[in-house]
């Protein structure tokens, strides 16, 4: 379950009565497009319905059954967050926006390059941008959306290329483990050499390709990579 500290209201209004969850607030969006892909002892902070979960002050069981027809927390759950709001405080809303806001960063930072270096733009360079072009960073949006979003407004400040590169990495087979677990998500072929090394062929935003490699380095400093 998610800790108290971390949780969020989650609130409806309903004949007068207000009933609230405490909710884990990285979970919302998944709960909102499916509520049966989250697991609900990680969703909630507490498995109970509350009129003020802050004061402790809960509805008996018949409000409960008058208002949602069901004593089910996963149907109760399912009409808060889709007719209800979030509730957060402002210290709550603050780190929950600057958290995105830097998985926004990020993200364009790793898919991005400069066309004319084909290196990624510095992070602090592509964060004053999105901060001039006064993108609104919603902290329960989908961060794939938000991240196109960013990029429209970026286009226009900054010169941005979505490319792809291939590169092919040889590793001696005793870091093969290791390595492999950072190459999967790319990867598109491998092939176990006749010396025991290990190679692999793999695809990925031309942006991550330093941190790729320095990951694999740092993993095993005699692996060999080239660009296809």
């Amino acid at each position: 379950m998610v800790s108290l500290d971390k949780a969020v209201l989650a609130r409806m209004e309903k004949g007068g009565k207000r009933y609230e969850l405490l909710v884990d607030p990285d979970l919302v969006e998944k709960f909102k497009a499916d509520p049966t892909s989250v697991d609900l002892n990680a969703f909630l902070a507490m498995d109970e319905v509350f009129h003020d979960a802050r004061g402790g002050e809960r509805p008996t069981a018949e409000a409960i059954e008058k208002t949602f027809e069901t004593q089910d927390i996963l149907t109760i759950a399912t009409a808060i967050l889709s007719k209800g709001s979030i509730q957060l405080t402002t210290n709550q809303r603050k780190a929950m926006v600057e958290r995105m806001r830097q998985q926004i960063i990020h993200q364009i930072h790793v898919q991005a390059v400069d066309p004319k270096t084909k290196s990624p733009h510095p992070k602090t360079r592509i964060e004053l941008a999105l901060e001039e072009s006064r993108y609104s960073v919603d902290p329960f949006k989908g961060l794939e959306d938000q991240v196109k979003e960013a990029i429209d407004r970026l286009k226009p400040m900054i010169p941005l290329s979505f490319e792809s590169v291939r590169l092919a990495f040889k590793v001696p087979g005793s870091a093969y483990g290791q390595v492999s677990r950072i190459l999967r998500p790319y990867q598109q072929k491998e092939q176990w050499l006749e010396n025991g090394s290990w190679a692999s062929v793999i695809e990925c935003p031309a942006g991550m390709k330093p941190d790729l490699i320095s990951q694999v380095m740092r993993q095993n400093s005699e692996s060999e990579v080239k660009e296809l």
